[in-house]
């Protein structure tokens, strides 16, 4: 929205620098990390009034989590409004991708709310119908793939790239629906199932979206696109604008989500943030990336997969307990251990992606 005051810039030349993305996606970082910040007690406030017991805890999870009876969820609310305001704020309105990203994240986020709703009201772990959540989810995520193909370069509609290698894109056809909306689905469900410790979901996020911000920047700028050998994705650019955002709303979370937390980010904020980050891959051609960059959700999710996978199979546990951070838990870690250690491996992985921009 502020863009639009580059067009006076012939008046007053200052304002040249809204056309600068770095300005905005700094102003969008300050913007939805105050907003968060200064919203934050009103909205924990209303929630833990709303919801009385708050999100209902596992019993047979780890003793310590017990403690946490009677914290409110749903904190995802307070991330997606500073985050949506920030964006509309700062973001250019005439850019397909920002619509087509916000889509994803307000419609998973819609999901993951009802979710939430549900388990607070019926005071129960078995939330939305996995299957419908899935069918809503895959028809969202489609719609988002089908806008992006017909939004991007006809040269890159509908093709997929690879690391590590130039000049090399795979065409998909119109296939490229189907697998697109099967990466946007699958970030956001395996965020959804990091979201487990106090903090452990919303910093490999945050470090996400600083990685991706940056690819973003990259993709979206000739110049940069070329000298790196990377695929020039037009108006990919105005996504950093998105990830900055993503930061902001995110530091302004953690403020209360660090231990002990006062909120928990719930299905609304987890679901709509992996929709988020797989939109963005998606959208920059950067799909294989986002499994690197993302490589302890894919991890978290693996977990869950395959414990249960084998349980039905044989009988028997892989781990103590699935997500994998609780099986860390169950083998002696405490919870800030878990917490921080993750945290370490998601610096390493963004590193690691950043490493493909590079090595071609």
């Amino acid at each position: 929205m502020l863009t639009f005051l580059a067009e006076f810039s012939a008046y007053f030349q200052p304002l040249n620098v809204f056309r600068y993305i770095t300005f905005r996606t700094a102003g969008a970082t300050v913007t939805a990390m105050l907003f968060v910040f200064l919203l934050g007690p009103t909205m924990i406030l209303m929630l833990r009034l709303k919801q009385g017991k708050g999100q209902p805890i596992r019993e047979d999870g780890p003793q310590s989590h017990l403690l946490k009876k009677g914290t409110p969820t749903m904190g995802g609310l307070m991330i997606l409004s500073g985050l949506v305001i920030s964006t509309l704020l700062w973001a250019n309105p005439r850019s397909g991708y920002i619509w087509v990203v916000m889509l994803v994240t307000i419609g998973f986020g819609a999901i993951g709310f009802y979710d939430d709703y549900l388990k607070v009201t019926k005071q129960s772990h078995k939330g939305f119908s996995g299957k419908a959540r899935l069918a809503i989810e895959a028809l969202i995520a489609g719609v988002a793939c089908f806008a992006i193909a017909k939004t991007g370069a006809p040269a890159l509609a509908t093709k997929l790239a690879v690391p590590f290698l130039k000049d090399f894109l795979f065409d998909l056809g119109w296939f490229f629906v189907v697998f697109g909306a099967f990466v946007i689905v699958a970030a956001g469900n395996s965020v959804n199932l990091t979201d487990g410790l106090d903090g452990l979901a919303i910093v490999p996020v945050m470090i996400s979206a600083a990685t991706f911000g940056f690819i973003c920047y990259l993709a979206g700028n000739a110049i940069f696109a070329n000298y790196l050998q990377i695929n020039f994705v037009p108006g990919a650019g105005e996504l950093a604008v998105v990830c900055g955002a993503v930061i902001g709303a995110g530091l302004g979370f953690l403020w209360f989500n660090a231990p002990p937390a006062q909120i928990f980010m719930g299905d609304t904020g987890s679901l709509a943030l992996g929709g988020l980050l797989g939109s963005i891959a998606v959208a920059t051609k950067h799909e294989i990336v986002l499994v690197i960059v993302g490589g302890l959700f894919v991890v978290e999710a693996l977990s869950v997969i395959i414990q249960v996978a084998v349980y039905k199979r044989t009988g028997r546990r892989v781990f103590l307990m699935a997500p994998i951070h609780h099986h860390f838990e169950k083998k002696g870690w405490t919870e800030p251990q878990v917490v921080i250690r993750f945290w370490i491996i998601s610096v390493i992985l963004a590193l690691a992606a950043l490493s493909t921009l590079k090595l071609r």
